[in-house]
Formats: C-alpha cells, sequence, structure tokens
C-alpha cells in the first residue's frame, strides 16, 4: 500500500478550525477523511515543537580533513560551518557534526537572549490566539520594518573563531555608519517589496502613512482585485507610529479597519512570520562578516536577497500561523521559540 500524503497547509487550517469549534480529534478526522492517528499526531507536534533529532553515526573525517578545516576556519573568522567546509570542497557531512568538530578548534558567538515576558504580556499573547484560532492565515497580510546596518546588526552577527584566535576587528566608522530602513510585507506565497524607507525620514504617523500611500498603496494594493481587497487582512505590530489615532484613522479610509486590520498583542516578533524572512535576507547579505562602504551597495545587497527568496519559503512561514497559535496557547503565552 502506498505511503499516505502529509497534511495539506489548508488541512492543516481546518484541523485548527474544528478544534476551535468543539470538535473532538476523531470527529475532525471524519470530517477530513484523513486517518485518527495522523490528525493527533499534527495536534501532537504542533504543542511539542520540533522533536529532537535522531542522533546518527558520525561520518568520519580523516586527519588531512581535520587540517584543512582548521586552516579554513583561522582564515574565515565569523564564517557559519557549512561555508567553513565547503571551502575545504568536504561535503555530505551534517551540520551537528560538522559542529561537534568545528567545537574541538573553534568556538562561537551566541545570540543575544529574548527579554522576559511577564503576566500581561502573556495573557494578551493568549487572548490573540484564542481571537484568531479561526483565521484563514493565507489571507493576512504579515508586514514589518527593519533597519539594515552597514556594519550588520549589533549583537547579531556570530560565527566560528579558531581557538587562540581574536576576533576580528570589524570596520570602524566616524559617527557610526547608519543603515537603511525597510519594510515589507508577506502574504501566502508572495513578498510584497522590499521598500526603501527615504534616508534621513523619522517614520512618525504622518510620515509613515506618507510611505505606505508612495509604495504599498500605489506600488502593490491598487493592482489587486477587489474580491482580494475585500478579503485581506492587515498586520502590522504595535509601533506608536502604527497604533496611533491617526495611523489608524488613515487606514480605515483606505478601508482597512476592523477586522481586516489585525490587532497585535505586545512584545510579539516571535509570532510574526515575517521576522523569520528578515533572518534568511540578513544571513545573507552578512554571510562570512560581510560589511558595506555605502548605504546604496547594502539596499541592493537586500533586493538581491529578497529576490532569491522563493514562495514555497514564504508559504512555509504563513503557513506555520495554525502551529505558533496552538504552540502559545500550549505554552500559556510564552515564547515559542521560532
Amino acid at each position: 500500500m502506498g505511503q499516505k500524503k502529509d497534511l495539506t497547509g489548508s488541512e492543516k487550517s481546518k484541523i485548527v478550525r474544528y478544534l476551535a469549534e468543539g470538535c473532538s480529534s476523531l470527529k475532525t478526522a471524519k470530517l477530513l477523511k484523513r486517518d485518527h492517528r495522523t490528525i493527533k499526531r499534527f495536534i501532537q507536534n504542533s504543542q511539542q515543537g520540533r522533536k529532537k533529532r535522531v542522533e546518527k553515526p558520525r561520518r568520519k573525517i580523516t586527519a588531512h580533513e581535520l587540517r584543512k578545516v582548521k586552516r579554513a576556519a583561522a582564515k574565515m573568522p565569523l564564517a557559519t560551518s557549512l561555508a567553513i567546509f565547503q571551502s575545504c570542497n568536504i561535503t555530505g557531512v551534517p551540520k551537528s557534526t560538522r559542529c561537534a568538530i568545528l567545537r574541538d578548534m573553534a568556538k562561537v558567538r551566541k545570540a543575544e537572549r529574548r527579554p522576559p515576558l511577564n503576566k500581561t504580556h502573556k495573557l494578551k499573547r493568549q487572548d490573540w490566539a484564542k481571537k484568531y484560532l479561526k483565521t484563514d492565515f493565507s489571507k493576512v497580510l504579515w508586514t514589518d520594518e527593519v533597519r539594515v546596518s552597514l556594519d550588520g546588526p549589533d549583537g547579531w552577527a556570530r560565527g566560528w573563531i579558531g581557538k587562540g584566535q581574536r576576533a576580528p576587528v570589524p570596520l570602524r566608522r566616524q559617527q557610526g555608519g547608519g543603515g537603511v530602513l525597510v519594510w515589507a510585507g508577506i502574504i501566502k506565497d508572495e513578498l510584497v517589496g522590499p521598500f526603501r524607507v527615504e534616508d534621513g525620514v523619522k517614520l512618525n504617523s504622518q510620515s509613515s502613512c506618507q510611505f505606505l500611500e508612495d509604495t504599498f498603496f500605489k506600488q502593490w494594493y491598487r493592482k489587486k482585485s477587489a474580491s482580494f481587497k475585500k478579503n485581506m487582512i492587515f498586520m502590522q505590530d504595535n509601533a506608536p507610529s502604527h497604533a496611533s489615532k491617526y495611523s489608524t484613522a488613515w487606514l480605515a479610509r483606505k478601508g482597512i479597519k476592523e477586522e481586516k486590520l489585525m490587532t497585535w498583542p505586545p512584545c510579539s516578533p516571535d509570532l510574526n512570520p515575517i521576522e523569520n524572512l528578515w533572518s534568511i535576507i540578513k544571513c545573507e547579505i552578512y554571510k562570512e562578516g560581510k560589511q558595506y562602504t555605502s548605504l546604496n551597495s547594502v539596499w541592493e545587497a537586500v533586493v538581491a536577497a529578497a529576490r532569491n527568496v522563493d514562495g514555497e519559503q514564504i508559504k512555509t512561514l504563513t503557513e506555520s500561523m495554525d502551529g505558533r497559535l496552538l504552540s502559545v496557547l500550549a505554552k500559556k503565552g510564552g515564547y515559542i521559540g521560532r
């Protein structure tokens, strides 16, 4: 007998809706004409997060290859384990094995921790998850701004450094290097933007609305059909320029109001799938500790990296929302580790 197909994104969305309506997992399986065990496995995985990987035997690395890796780590400070091994023409080595080998000869900088959530934050995150359990997330436009600097995010860049070596000193600039403020959105499998905020413009309520008018509305939204505009839900975080009365009223005049404007809980970047898109883009433009000499050059790098993000990657991010909601409820409003 052939193996059953995995659950589709549509089926996963229906499971979440049926459970929110009070259906049991058995009834949900019958409605979808799926095996009950498949439904229970999806629910369990959504609540528990990723499963631990089964340990597999490591690929053996020769002494000659080890010496090549050590030399490459010395020549490529802050590079990823994959980049180091590829420079040595060593393929077929899983990430866990690469990192285990590098730990004997190098060290890696760790990312900063997120600030703790208080009780109010957790309650609001749970309320938000309950409110949107029945939402069709393929119709939600997830948006966000990010500042892309010439030298990479402070405290974000990390990579392997050979033991006994000092981390390279980054290029220093008088009065700082500055950066480019970028806005983008994702919906279903489509990337909207990225759009660049004009240099020197501080985004307050008025300038933020004008920016959306000149970019998002004129260059993308107005080309969409009436039925698309009717069903689309607009999401943005609680930045002062977004949550002000001026911005809310301005969006309402554009037809984005009430249920078409998603409310957003505080301190919740882990619930916004576009944050994962920013990580993908930043990993690409700052790989191997790369720095830039001009704002135009870093903007061109962002555009190039965004073009390399395909629709399937975006779809994976937007379809993760059902699992995120189940996870935040299972963790009682805590961070979900996305």
